[in-house]
C-alpha cells in the first residue's frame, strides 16, 4: 500500500490578510501572475483555500493588494526640506526599482488606472508638481507626463531584464545588441549606428534619471 505524502506542517501564527499578501508577492516574484493560484497560495501558507477566501475575495483583489503593498514600500516619505525636483527623482527611482525587483507590478499598474496602487504614485507626483509652482491648468499634463515616463521606462527595463537568456549576463546581452546596431544599414539607420557604443556602456538607472530631469526641465521652464 502506497504511503501518503506528508502534508505541510501548519503554521501556528494566525492567518491574516497581510500574511496572504506577502505570500502572494513571493509567488508572483517566482512564478508570475500565471503561477498565482489560491491552491498554490494555500500550499505556501499551509492552509486551505477557504481560509484565504475569508480574507481575500478573489484573484483580482489579491493582485491589487499585492501591488499596493509593493508600491507603498517604494514610496518612502521624503525628509523635511526635500526640494520638489529631488522628491520626484526619489519617487521615480523607488517605482523603477520596485518594477525591476517585481516585474509583474508594471502590468498591474497599467491594467487598473483607477485603483489605489497607481493613484498612490500619481498623487505623489502631483503633490510635487504643485510644489514646483506649475499652474493649475498644466498640472494634470505635467503629472501625467512624468507618470507615463516612469511606467513606460520602468516596465521596459523590467521586460528587458527578463528578455535575455538566464545564462547570459546583462553586459553580454548589451554587447550582442550593440554589435547588431553597429552593423545596421548606414543609410537607413545612421543615428542608431552612431549610438551603438552608448547602448553597450549605459547605466539603466542613470539614463532613467536623466530622462526625468529632461521632463522636469521642460516643466519648470513653463512655471512662474
Amino acid at each position: 500500500m502506497a504511503s501518503r505524502a506528508p502534508r505541510p506542517e501548519r503554521r501556528e501564527e494566525p492567518l491574516s490578510r497581510e500574511r496572504i499578501v506577502e505570500a502572494a508577492i513571493e509567488l508572483l516574484d517566482t512564478a508570475g501572475e500565471g503561477g498565482l493560484t489560491f491552491r498554490a497560495l494555500a500550499d505556501r501558507l499551509a492552509t486551505g483555500p477557504g481560509a484565504i477566501y475569508w480574507h481575500i475575495a478573489g484573484k483580482d483583489e489579491l493582485l491589487t493588494a499585492a501591488t499596493d503593498a509593493v508600491v507603498a514600500r517604494a514610496l518612502t516619505p521624503d525628509p523635511a526640506g526635500t526640494q520638489p525636483q529631488e522628491a520626484i527623482r526619489a519617487l521615480a527611482l523607488g517605482v523603477f526599482d520596485a518594477m525591476d525587483a517585481h516585474p509583474w507590478i508594471g502590468t498591474q499598474l497599467a491594467r487598473a488606472p483607477a485603483q489605489s496602487p497607481l493613484l498612490r504614485v500619481f498623487e505623489g507626483i502631483g503633490c510635487q508638481v504643485q510644489a514646483l509652482g506649475v499652474p493649475h491648468a498644466a498640472q494634470f499634463t505635467a503629472a501625467s507626463a512624468l507618470l507615463n515616463y516612469i511606467l513606460g521606462v520602468g516596465g521596459q527595463n523590467a521586460a528587458n531584464a527578463r528578455g535575455h537568456r538566464p545564462d547570459t549576463s546583462r553586459a553580454e546581452f548589451l554587447d550582442t545588441v550593440s554589435a547588431s546596431w553597429a552593423n545596421l544599414d548606414p543609410d537607413e539607420f545612421a543615428f542608431t549606428r552612431s549610438v551603438a557604443g552608448q547602448l553597450r556602456d549605459h547605466d539603466d538607472r542613470a539614463e532613467f534619471v536623466a530622462g526625468i530631469d529632461l521632463i522636469l526641465t521642460g516643466i519648470t521652464a513653463h512655471t512662474g
